[in-house]
């Protein structure tokens, strides 16, 4: 009975080309494998045409998705060359690391619980230190750094002595020797591994094939007693695991997930697995033909020269072959001119890659993602690593159905892409960006608790939502969604709990804030075939209760609550505009008529108001000039006056610039002031002109230069007719009430 402990590093070429041809030299009756137990029931899976790598095993603990881990696999992972040669020699294959029904459990138990084991006086609860013990091994061997030693030392070797023992060596040296903390959980997994081992032998086993992290090799090949392992592993908590397959991304595998096996440089990796003797030149040939593509002008000369210096850079630092490092250096020299920004062009496509794995329709997995599959498939939007672009026409079929399927996963919480707003006019467009991420398996999952199907899922998380929401503009901004995503059961409760928060509230300024979006739902109307009239009675009802309270709400106001309530008046005005419905408008603008006139109503408000009813030609010239007047008279203070003066002109001062009668009055307002009285008034008025455009400004600023071109009225910009005879009979009382004797 023989034990072949293989110690590898996860994702490696060189390792897992070394564990394939040591196993066809072994051919051994029973491959184990670091990993969860849980999912030896889907490694029927490997070796399936329709499981293409990179995949993730993912498992996870149903009633908390949350709780999940992966287990990626790459075509260079030796853990996937072990499996895939265990299934394409019909011999058993099995993991062998502590289970995540434990591990689920242990991690999320105080550290302190001594129910984790019997033992505690050997296992030291301790922290692992911050650090890669590898690192003692490269720095004795001359290299700064352990990743370049690993890679020159076993992925980049082509012969085939005794790597493995060597490893086995190397590491059992630094377990021996370095003063490392050692992790309980840690021992756990190594005692769970060996009490794997023992039972392979007991099942009378012969040529037992041990996969595992280099680091662990020590630990499975020189074995305590079993009694050690079994006192360990005893009393162990436990919880329930669900596991699937799912697609997975060279991005991600840059990432420490699952056994903690992070790669920088997945898609030279893959180059190396099916061209481990290219000196170079192969992966220069892809460089050149990248640049090519981005219409950089590269020779053959460039290619091989590049290739002369990257073979001559490991020369000198006296590398047996030419690594990454050496051709990226090479890379910028010669075929980049010593450009940075070329150098993340390759990284990006050739270094990392954004290749994405395929997993079969038919690995179990839960309902809704089977679901969303299906519709991706259908829509033909498909799982890239790497971003794509799609604007949506919703007049087309197949658009339409693309945005409610896209916005029903957005309301899930299932992110995707994201959406952008599309330049031009119509609301028939829309632009999104998406980008798939393996993680979002575990999203799924979570929603899965709500249906079967996206639109079960969606319609009952949406509704649970509305009815936990208290707050109005939340429950209006849930059916601003829900309406694209056309979810009719939850659109009818949600128009129910409008209509009951709105009927409930008092808040005027809450009702302006919800208005505007209940608006531009209505709008959907037209776009997406839905029934807009939803929401029509609702709106109705909530500008009538706007205007009767509105008024009053606009009197004795703080500086910073008008400002407030300014821009919700600037909404609503749109919102109204966009209606397009004569009673309605009458409303506002009785409403609006009530607010200007009102002498305890705020005067920036006041002038808004006023502003506005310009706009919807309720007052006109001479009117609009004689309250115009009034509101800057002297007889007002001039703080009053300014803020007044700041409402009307709120955003544009086109009508100083076309209104001469308007220019007159506010020329001479102007003109007036005292002086300390201007100084403290000129923040407001800079704040007041502030909000003009460049050009408007200029040519306020030209006009006050040149002066002032009216007719008659200029100078009191009232136009009536004058009588001088019954003028003259009031001259003898204006001075006598001043104390002048004629």
């Amino acid at each position: 009975m023989s034990i072949h402990i293989l110690g590898i590093r996860h994702h490696g070429p060189g390792s897992a080309r070394r564990v394939r041809a040591a196993l066809e030299k072994i051919k051994p009756d029973i491959v184990l494998v670091e990993g969860p137990p849980d999912a030896d029931g889907i490694l029927e899976w490997v070796g399936h045409d329709e499981l293409k790598p990179p995949v993730a095993i993912l498992v996870f603990q149903p009633d908390d998705p949350k709780k999940a881990v992966f287990y990626p696999f790459s075509e260079f992972s030796p853990e996937w060359q072990a499996i895939l040669y265990a299934r394409q020699n019909k011999i058993p294959v099995k993991f062998m690391d502590l289970p995540m029904a434990h591990q689920f459990e242990l991690r999320h138990q105080p550290a302190a619980d001594s129910s984790l084991n019997n033992n505690m006086a050997i296992v030291p609860d301790t922290e692992i230190v911050k650090r890669n013990p590898i690192a003692w091994l490269a720095a004795a061997a001359g290299f700064e750094e352990e990743e370049t030693w690993w890679e020159h030392e076993f992925e980049y070797r082509q012969d085939e002595e005794q790597v493995f023992d060597a490893i086995t060596e190397g590491m059992h040296a630094l377990r021996t020797e370095l003063p490392l903390p050692y992790d309980r959980e840690e021992q756990l997994r190594e005692a769970w591994m060996r009490k794997t081992i023992r039972q392979a032998e007991k099942e009378m086993y012969t040529e037992i094939a041990v996969i595992c992290g280099a680091w662990h090799a020590p630990a499975l090949k020189h074995m305590p007693k079993a009694k050690e392992d079994n006192d360990l592993l005893k009393g162990l908590p436990k919880v329930k695991t669900a596991v699937s397959w799912v697609p997975w991304t060279y991005n991600r595998l840059s990432y420490n997930s699952g056994y903690g096996a992070g790669i920088n440089s997945p898609g030279w990796y893959e180059h190396l697995w099916h061209h481990p003797a290219d000196d170079g030149t192969r992966w220069m040939a892809r460089v050149a033909r990248l640049f090519r593509e981005e219409q950089k002008d590269i020779s053959v000369a460039h290619v091989m020269e590049a290739v002369r210096l990257a073979n001559a850079l490991a020369a000198l630092r006296r590398l047996p072959r030419a690594g990454l490092e050496e051709l990226n250096e090479a890379t910028l020299s010669v075929l980049c001119n010593g450009e940075d920004i070329l150098i993340k062009l390759i990284e990006k496509a050739l270094i990392v890659s954004d290749k994405i794995g395929e997993v079969p329709m038919d690995v179990p997995r839960p309902p809704l993602q089977t679901d969303i599959e299906k519709q991706q498939k259908k829509l033909r939007l498909p799982q890239t690593a790497d971003f794509k672009d799609y604007t949506l026409d919703l007049r087309k079929e197949n658009d339409l159905e693309r945005s409610i399927f896209l916005h029903r996963l957005e309301l899930l919480g299932i992110k995707w892409g994201d959406r952008y707003d599309v330049s031009g006019k119509g609301t028939f467009k829309e632009q999104w960006r998406l980008q798939w991420d393996p993680s979002l398996s575990i999203d799924i999952i979570e929603r899965g608790s709500w249906g079967n199907t996206v639109e079960e899922a969606t319609n009952s998380y949406v509704k649970y939502r509305a009815q936990s929401a208290s707050n109005l503009k939340e429950v209006c901004t849930l059916l601003e969604s829900a309406i694209p995503a056309e979810l009719d059961a939850a659109i009818d409760l949600l128009i129910r709990q409008i209509n009951n928060l709105a009927a409930a509230t008092g808040d005027v300024m809450q009702l302006m804030t919800v208005l505007p979006n209940l608006v531009q739902i209505s709008r959907y109307g037209n776009v997406r075939k839905t029934d807009a009239a939803l929401v029509e009675e609702i709106i109705n009802g909530m500008i009538t209760r706007i205007c009767i309270s509105l008024p009053a709400a606009c009197t004795s106001l703080a500086e910073d609550a008008a400002q407030q309530l300014l821009e919700l008046f600037y909404n609503m005005n749109d919102a109204i505009l966009l209606l397009q419905q004569d009673d309605l408008s009458t409303q506002w603008t009785h409403t609006l008529s009530h607010i200007a006139h009102n002498t305890n109503t705020s005067p920036v408000i006041a002038g808004y108001a006023t502003r506005l009813l310009s706009d919807h030609r309720t007052i006109t010239g001479a009117e609009l000039v004689k309250t115009f007047s009034y509101a800057m008279s002297t007889a007002n203070p001039p703080a009053v006056a300014a803020a007044w003066l700041e409402g009307f002109l709120k955003g544009s001062g086109t009508l100083l610039l076309v209104d001469n009668d308007l220019w007159t009055v506010v020329n001479n307002w102007m003109n007036q002031l005292e002086q300390d009285t201007f100084t403290q008034l000129l923040p407001l008025l800079r704040r007041t002109f502030s909000g003009f455009s460049k050009p408007e400004r200029r040519k306020l600023g030209e006009k006050a230069k040149n002066g002032i071109t009216t007719g008659s009225t200029a100078s009191f910009g009232i136009d009536v007719q004058f009588d001088t005879t019954r003028a003259e009979k009031g001259i003898p009382v204006v001075m006598k009430m001043l104390g002048i004797q004629l």
